[in-house]
C-alpha cells in the first residue's frame, strides 16, 4: 500500500512546454514514475521526448488512461489548468506553481470540496513514494524507500528531514510537501490521516512553520485520532510579528499563529518536538527507538 501515489500512477504534465515542466517531466521520468502525457493548448500532435501531448487534459486521460496530473503552468493560468484536470475525472492534482492569486485559490477551493479530485498545493515541491513515484521538484536521490511519512509546509525542509533519514538509514513511505500559501488542498489533518491509516507507515514527522491555525487542527487530531508516533518541529521561531517569512501563509496576525502555540499544542497532543531543523532525523532514530521501532 502506498500513499496517494504508487508504481501504478500514470502522470500527464500540464504546461510540458515551458523550461520549468520539460526538466522536471524528464526528472521524474528518469526516477521511474510513469510520465505518459503533457498538455499544451495548441501543441496537441507533438510530443516531448516520445511523451504525447494533447490539447486539452480530457483528451489526454482518453488517450494514455492518466490518474495524476502536475501542473507547471504560470500563476495568471494555474486556476484554471487546476480545474481543467478535475473536470477530466483526474483523482489527484499536484499544482507546483508560485504565486498563484489568492481570490483564484478561493474559487477553486471552492469548486474541488466536496468532489473526487485531491489537490497538492500550489507552491509545493509536490509527492513522492521513494523508490515507486515521484511527482514534483523534489530531488529523488535523497529519498530512500521505508516506513516513515513526512507532511511538511516547507520544501526545503522536507528535503532536510529526508536527507537527515535517509543517512541515518531510516527510509520514507511517502513524503507530501502541501505548499506554503494562504489556501490550499490537502492540509496537515488530510495527510495526517492518510499516515495514520496506512499499514507501511510507522511513524510521521510534521514540519509547520509560523502563520494560519494548521498546525493546532492538525495537533487536536493528532491528540484524538493518531495512534502513530509523531516528530514535529515549526519553522520560523525568531519570526517578528507581523512581518511575512517566506511563504505567503508565514504571517503571524493579530498575535494569533505563532511558533509557541503552535509547539505548545502539539506537545500538548503528544507530538515529539524537534529542537532544532539540524535534528530532526535524529529526534526522529530515538523516537523509534523508544518505541522499539528500530534496533
Amino acid at each position: 500500500m502506498s500513499v496517494l501515489v504508487g508504481k501504478d500512477t500514470k502522470v500527464l504534465t500540464q504546461g510540458i512546454t515551458g523550461a520549468t515542466g520539460q526538466l522536471h517531466t524528464r526528472l521524474c521520468k528518469e526516477y521511474g514514475t510513469q510520465m505518459v502525457a503533457g498538455v499544451t493548448p495548441g501543441r496537441g500532435g507533438t510530443d516531448f521526448e516520445g511523451i504525447p501531448i494533447f490539447d486539452t487534459v480530457a483528451q489526454a486521460v482518453r488517450a494514455t488512461g492518466a490518474n495524476a496530473s502536475v501542473i507547471y503552468v504560470p500563476p495568471g493560468g494555474a486556476a484554471d489548468a487546476i480545474l481543467e484536470a478535475a473536470d477530466a475525472g483526474i483523482p489527484l492534482v499536484v499544482c507546483i506553481t508560485e504565486g498563484v492569486p489568492v481570490l483564484d485559490m478561493v474559487r477553486v477551493k471552492r469548486v474541488l470540496d466536496g468532489g473526487k479530485t485531491r489537490l497538492i498545493g500550489p507552491n509545493c515541491p509536490g509527492v513522492i513514494t521513494p523508490g515507486a513515484c515521484k511527482i514534483g521538484i523534489m530531488p529523488g536521490y535523497i529519498h530512500k524507500p521505508g516506513r516513515v511519512g513526512v507532511v511538511s509546509r516547507s520544501g526545503t525542509l522536507t528535503y532536510e528531514a529526508v536527507h537527515q533519514l535517509t543517512l541515518l538509514g531510516i527510509g520514507q513511505s511517502t513524503c507530501i510537501g502541501i505548499g506554503g500559501d494562504p489556501i490550499i488542498g490537502t492540509g496537515f489533518v488530510d495527510a495526517l490521516r492518510l499516515f495514520n491509516d496506512d499499514r507501511d507507515t510507522d511513524a510521521i514527522i510534521m514540519i509547520g512553520e509560523i502563520g494560519g491555525s494548521a498546525e493546532e487542527e492538525a495537533a487536536a487530531f493528532i491528540q484524538a485520532h493518531v495512534k502513530k508516533p509523531v516528530v514535529a518541529f515549526i519553522a520560523g521561531q525568531t519570526a517578528p510579528k507581523g512581518k511575512r517569512m517566506g511563504h505567503a501563509g508565514a504571517i503571524i496576525a493579530g498575535g494569533k499563529g505563532t511558533a509557541a502555540e503552535k509547539m505548545a499544542a502539539l506537545e500538548r497532543a503528544g507530538a515529539h518536538l524537534a529542537p532544532s531543523p539540524a535534528q530532526l532525523g535524529t529526534t526522529m532514530q530515538a523516537y523509534l527507538r523508544e518505541k522499539k521501532l528500530l534496533s
